[in-house]
């Protein structure tokens, strides 16, 4: 039986050279992946709050619940996203996952209470959780060695693109353009069909988008799972995500409405949130070039990792000019340090491009976890003082650097843990 999404790729007179311009167009798809379907929607809810929140008469803490709602369903989907991702291959969950994930996305925009919001976040954050670990295998399939940390650095870039365009315009622009806030969340169900239907289209990887297909090489979802789950490092890796990604979650969703509450202008916050991501943006692709020269990913995880304890700090007490400079300095290694981490997940002992989606899946997991609890625990500290909530995300950041140090990675970009 034929598959209904391979198509035959055009007769040329040098196929290598035509794999190889191919495999660009393939990035690019999956860097706007990142920007279309995860970024721009995910970051548009922070700055849309007040606006959201005015109509529905949301209090704070209820946000926080909503924004946390936003990351349980993918908790689930991260893992078994990653899972299916490398027994069906990339291009195929990629395609189920930007579709799924324009329609639920969508529905966001019916809401008409606080119940109804919270339930379709929670729906509409299920399938965009399956595009990363996919996008990253899908560099895996058609980059390798040196260039694998650039691949990932590019679409790492196109998320941190994605949140940027999200935060920046979102509420100053798309909202007064569309109508409000409901029109702009049914422009981003329909961008994220689009791209859908664009890797319905895509030519499959040079091994079948990573997928197994000889009877012997081909392991059960459950076997892949538990060869994934006996590798130390990948354990390390996810609580180090779960304090990370829950720090920079929390901080993130808080950061427009404490500017509010400070003074500051709407449009203000708004920017100081989107520079957050804009210094991201301009850092990523030189991040993980460098890594990639370096030819170790774990110092300068380490060294993002910190940047990001001691900007969070200062945004619990600074004000001024100092809250920008703090943003800037937690931001510049922001999308880098997912990009390096992904690259290093791919370069496990164990785990390779085969398995990739499954182990990216568990660690996305459980980072989601952290990004679901995170923002109501920060939230709710605000009545302790406003600066509190920072002060709590800055300890869970802690947590992710402490768990970064317990790996030990050996020149070549294979990481083994000490003492395994």
């Amino acid at each position: 039986m034929s598959d209904p999404l391979r198509v035959a790729a055009p007769p040329t007179a040098d196929p290598a050279s035509a794999e190889g311009a191919y495999r660009w167009y393939v990035l690019v798809l999956a860097a706007l992946t990142h920007t279309l379907v995860v970024g721009m929607p995910m970051m548009s809810l922070p700055v849309l709050f007040d606006e959201i929140g005015t109509e529905l008469s949301l209090n704070l803490v209820q946000i926080g619940y909503v924004w946390g709602a936003s990351s349980l369903l993918g908790v689930a989907m991260s893992l078994t996203g990653g899972v299916v991702g490398d027994r069906i291959g990339a291009r195929r969950m990629l395609v189920i996952a930007c579709l799924l994930a324009g329609v639920t996305g969508a529905t966001r925009a019916f809401a008409s209470d606080y119940g109804s919001l919270t339930a379709t976040v929670l729906v509409a954050g299920l399938f965009p959780m399956a595009a990363p670990m996919n996008v990253h295998k899908t560099c895996g399939v058609w980059f390798s060695g040196k260039r694998l940390g650039m691949a990932n650095g590019v679409v790492s870039a196109g998320m941190a693109l994605g949140f940027l365009l999200g935060s920046l315009i979102s509420a100053t622009f798309l909202s007064p353009l569309l109508g409000g806030w409901r029109n702009v969340l049914l422009f981003y169900g329909v961008l994220a069909v689009i791209v859908g239907i664009l890797w319905a289209f895509t030519r499959p990887g040079p091994d079948g988008d990573g997928r197994a297909t000889a009877q012997g090489d081909r392991l059960s979802l459950r076997d892949s799972m538990l060869q994934v789950v006996r590798l130390r490092n990948v354990w390390l890796l996810a609580v180090a995500m779960f304090g990370i990604g829950g720090a920079i979650q929390g901080s993130l969703g808080y950061l427009p409405l404490y500017l509010r509450n400070a003074g500051w202008e709407p449009s203000t916050a708004d920017s100081a949130l989107a520079s957050f991501h804009f210094a991201s943006l301009l850092f990523t692709v030189p991040f993980t070039l460098l890594s990639d020269r370096m030819g170790v990913r774990r110092p300068l995880l380490l060294a993002s990792a910190l940047m990001l304890v001691v900007g969070f700090g200062l945004l619990s007490f600074v004000q001024g000019i100092i809250v920008w400079l703090a943003v800037l300095f937690a931001g510049i290694t922001r999308d880098g340090y997912m990009a390096t981490m992904m690259t290093l997940i791919i370069e496990l002992r164990g785990v390779g491009p085969a398995l990739a989606g499954t182990a990216t899946g568990l660690i996305m997991a459980i980072s989601r976890i952290g990004s679901v609890v995170a923002p109501p625990l920060g939230n709710g500290l605000e009545s302790v003082g406003p600066g509190a909530p920072f002060l709590f995300w800055t300890a869970l950041a802690v947590v992710g650097f402490a768990a970064l140090t317990a790996v030990r990675e050996e020149k070549g970009r294979t990481a083994v843990v000490s003492g395994q």
